[in-house]
This record gives C-alpha cells, sequence and structure tokens, in this order.
C-alpha cells in the first residue's frame, strides 16, 4: 500500500487531530479500503436512523388487556342469539304448506327443530315472497313443519313454489284458543312433536397458547471488543458496546414476534402435515375470517354508501356503538376521502358528530374519528400494516387493509369461576404460576456476561413466552381486504 504523502514528509501530531500531513491515504487507487476508513470512529461514530421507529408492537395494548392462565387451553363460552330463526328452509309442497328447516349438522353447524305448534311463523325467500302462518304440525327431529298461512290456501298463493331452497323462516309468537292448554310434547327427547321448550345453548370456543422463543449469542473474544459507533435504540438504550446493540435489537425484534404471533396466528388443521407437538394457535386475522365479517375491496371510490353497508350488518350482530379502525395508509387515506366528500351535510352531517357537528373542524383530511348512524369510530394507521418487512410489503389481491376491532368489553361465561366476567373483546392469554411467569422471559446461559452456567466462552442471552390470543364475539369484528 503505498503511502502518501511520502515518506519523510508525515509529521505524527501529538492529539487526535486532522492536519495536513498527519495522514494516509487508503483508496481503491493506492491498494483498496476508502479514504474515510482512517478517520474512524470521529466520522461515522453514530448510526444513521434511516427507517425511524421500527418496532411494530403496541397495538394489542391499545385495544386489550393480558392476562394469566395455567392450562394447555383456554375455553371460553358465547352467547347464541335470543330468537329462533332459520335460514335455508325448504318448501317442501308449497300446495300442502309443508316446509323443513333441514336440521342437523354438528358443532357450531348443529340445527334443532324447536319451533312448536301454534307458533306463528314469517316466511321469506330472495324474490321477495313473505307468508305469515300458523304451525300445525312439527316435528323435532326431522324438521318437518306443515305452516298454514294466515292470508292464503297456500304458500304457493303467495308465491312460493315447490322443492323452493334457500327460504328463511323465523318465530314472532304464537296464538291459542281461548281456555286451551299447551299442546303435549309427544315422543323421546331428540325426537318430538306438538309443543317443543326451547333450551338455551351456548357456543364455546377454545384457543392454545403457542411458544415463542429467541436466543442472541455473543463470544467471550468479542465482549472485548469496544465498539466506536454510537448506538440510540428505540428503547431508549444508546452507547458503544456493538453486542449490547444487537442484544437490544434481538429483544426489541423478539417483543415484536409476541404481538406478530397473535396476529398472524394459524392452528394446525387436520390435512397439515405438521406434527401433532405444534399446534399452533388461532390469530386475530384467522378468528375474524372464520367467525367475524370480511370486507373485500374497501376504497374511496365506493364512498359513504359501501360503508353503511357494514353498518347494516354490524346491526345484525352486536352493535357496539364505539368502534376503533387500525388501517394501512391507503385504507386510512380512502376513510379520509369519503368522509371529506360529504359536501355541506348533503347526506345528514353525521360524519361530523365527533368535531361538534363543525365542518370547518372535520374535514381537514386528517380524521382522528367520526360519528356515522348510531356508531362512533377512531381511526388510526397500524404500522404492522405499512411496514415493508413485514404487511406492508403485500399490496393486492387478498391482502389485509385493515380491521375493525370494537371497543369495551364483552361478557362471557367463565366455567371455572361459574359466573359472568367481563374480558375485553379482545385479550392475551399467557402462561403462568406461582413457580413460573411465562409472560416475558429472560434470562442468561454461558460463562460470560456474568452467567457461570456452562463452559461455553460465550454469553446467551435467552427469551421465552407462551401466550394466546383471545377474539370474543368475533362476530362484531370487520377485516378489511383487497382485491
Amino acid at each position: 500500500m503505498a503511502l502518501s504523502p511520502q515518506f519523510g514528509s508525515i509529521t505524527p501530531s501529538q492529539r487526535q487531530e486532522i492536519l495536513a500531513d498527519n495522514f494516509l491515504t487508503f483508496d481503491a487507487s493506492t491498494g483498496g479500503g476508502t479514504f474515510a476508513a482512517q478517520y474512524l470512529p470521529e466520522i461515522y461514530e453514530q448510526e444513521v436512523e434511516r427507517y425511524g421507529n421500527r418496532t411494530l408492537s403496541g397495538f394489542l395494548r391499545m385495544v386489550g388487556a393480558e392476562m394469566p392462565m395455567t392450562s394447555d387451553q383456554v375455553i371460553w363460552s358465547e352467547q347464541n342469539r335470543l330468537h329462533i330463526a332459520y335460514n335455508s328452509v325448504t318448501i317442501v309442497d308449497a300446495s300442502a304448506n309443508t316446509i323443513n328447516i333441514n336440521p342437523g349438522g354438528s358443532g357450531d353447524t348443529f340445527k334443532e327443530n324447536v319451533i312448536s305448534v301454534n307458533d306463528t311463523i314469517v316466511i321469506l325467500d330472495a324474490n321477495g315472497n313473505e307468508a305469515k302462518c300458523l304451525v300445525t304440525a312439527s316435528n323435532n327431529s326431522s324438521g318437518a313443519i306443515t305452516a298454514e298461512p294466515f292470508t292464503a290456501a297456500g304458500l304457493d298463493d303467495l308465491g312460493f313454489t315447490d322443492s323452493q331452497t334457500g327460504a328463511k323462516v323465523f318465530v314472532y309468537g304464537s296464538s291459542y284458543q281461548k281456555g286451551s292448554t299447551l299442546p303435549n310434547a309427544t315422543g323421546t327427547p331428540g325426537a318430538q312433536t306438538g309443543y317443543i321448550s326451547v333450551q338455551p345453548s351456548f357456543t364455546q370456543f377454545s384457543n392454545t397458547p403457542v411458544i415463542i422463543r429467541s436466543k442472541y449469542v455473543v463470544s467471550g473474544s468479542d465482549t472485548a471488543q469496544i465498539g466506536w459507533v454510537e448506538v440510540a435504540t428505540e428503547d431508549g438504550t444508546s452507547g458503544y458496546l456493538w453486542y449490547l446493540k444487537a442484544e437490544s435489537e434481538t429483544r426489541l425484534r423478539f417483543e415484536d414476534y409476541l404481538e406478530m404471533s397473535v396476529v398472524e396466528g394459524e392452528k394446525k388443521a387436520a390435512t397439515s402435515v405438521i406434527s401433532e407437538n405444534f399446534p399452533g394457535t388461532e390469530g386475530l386475522f384467522a378468528a375474524i375470517e372464520s367467525r367475524g365479517n370480511v370486507n373485500t375491496g374497501f376504497t374511496a371510490a365506493a364512498g359513504l354508501d359501501a360503508f353503511d353497508e357494514i353498518l347494516k350488518n354490524l346491526d345484525t350482530q352486536g352493535a357496539i356503538e364505539e368502534n376503533m379502525l387500525f388501517l394501512q395508509r391507503q385504507t386510512s387515506l380512502d376513510f379520509d376521502d369519503m368522509l371529506a366528500a360529504i359536501s355541506g351535510g348533503a347526506q345528514g352531517g353525521t360524519a361530523y358528530g365527533l368535531f361538534e357537528n363543525s365542518e370547518e373542524m372535520a374535514l381537514n383530511l386528517g380524521f382522528s374519528g367520526f360519528r356515522r348512524g348510531s356508531y362512533d369510530f377512531y381511526k388510526t394507521d397500524w404500522k404492522y400494516l405499512n411496514d415493508a418487512s413485514t404487511r406492508g410489503a403485500i399490496d393486492g389481491v387478498n391482502s389485509i387493509e385493515g380491521v375493525l376491532i370494537p371497543a369495551g368489553t364483552s361478557t362471557v361465561y367463565d366455567q371455572i369461576l361459574g359466573t359472568n366476567i367481563r374480558r375485553p373483546f379482545l385479550h392475551v392469554r399467557y402462561r403462568a404460576s406461582q413457580t413460573d411467569d411465562r409472560r416475558m422471559k429472560q434470562w442468561l446461559t454461558g460463562s460470560v456476561g456474568g452467567a457461570f452456567t456452562s463452559d461455553l466462552d460465550a454469553m446467551e442471552v435467552n427469551f421465552l413466552s407462551e401466550r394466546c390470543l383471545c377474539v370474543q364475539g368475533a362476530n362484531n369484528f370487520v377485516l378489511f381486504k383487497g382485491v
């Protein structure tokens, strides 16, 4: 490597200062390296934070809570609907007024005929036909019902046809003669006719915790090297020891995994070839996909009418008044555009509710909340959906563009306590006992950094957690997906 200036013209300085006659040139033309290499640590002493705050966690802290659990499974029960209604009803013989609710199935799809003789019902179909009928015969097991219309001799007179499928039925009351008694239920339980007692039921859900682990390893020799790069991380730590910088980033990444695992988690399907030792866990997206509502292709062009369709669907569910919207950037802008398009209260001005009905205050293209109908919505960007290293890298068909989450709590039956308890709709359960708390464990192994557990000439920083997410009342959640 050549010297520049030439030997004899270099004058060492007594202090660390840059002078014209005390440096060596390290560049490609003189043997490789870079000119700036000689100036370390003075020139590159500070790390450039080009990605800003890189952490993604915090979403669950905003919308839920964390509670301990002691078992391999968490089970909760959710109430079913109060009133009696059936979809996918078949009109067997329209002139004879016979229908069948098609009972059967198993688990969550099980249907039992609990419509009794003398119940009054409404029969509807997709063609707009409607019949209000008195039930004169009903079979608990077969689902066969005779329903005599009040306004015609037969269902065929009201537009229904033989073997028609997809009709809907709901009970709106009953009608009895003067001085009558309730008809007796005949037959064995599960195969009765006449009066059928309605037994309240509930739907049971469960989830299993997943064990999340990570480890950072640094050798004893490397810990003795003093790094000259000044660092500052998202958790507030700073300094010059590079291996501590790496440990800090490992911890931050692990904390993100704690949230990402229960957001993206999937249970092992029966068709999966994964070992039974890895049952998986049901995450937020999977729970909404299977038990909640999915809205595909929401855009600003769709306007308020498309959003109103979401509200109509919420009306059919729990109708939770306050809801939170966690959105990716484009969907968030679509909501802003949708609301900004409301000019002068042309559609009732309801979008200004949270802004004291002030148009100037509301239409500023940066909404934090709005009111529509009887619902309040609080909107924010979700960094996880924008980050290029996670969901932000996916934009297109079937991509996740946001979620609507009800605020507040739900009432569920705790089988251990034997009573109803209130829990946030979204909350994390982690394994913990009197001897071991697995919410967030961290420990050192090896023979470096204060640990003396083995003859390994390294420091191992271990991280572990065991947790799952409970999504209760998923029918009140909405998942926004791209097209």
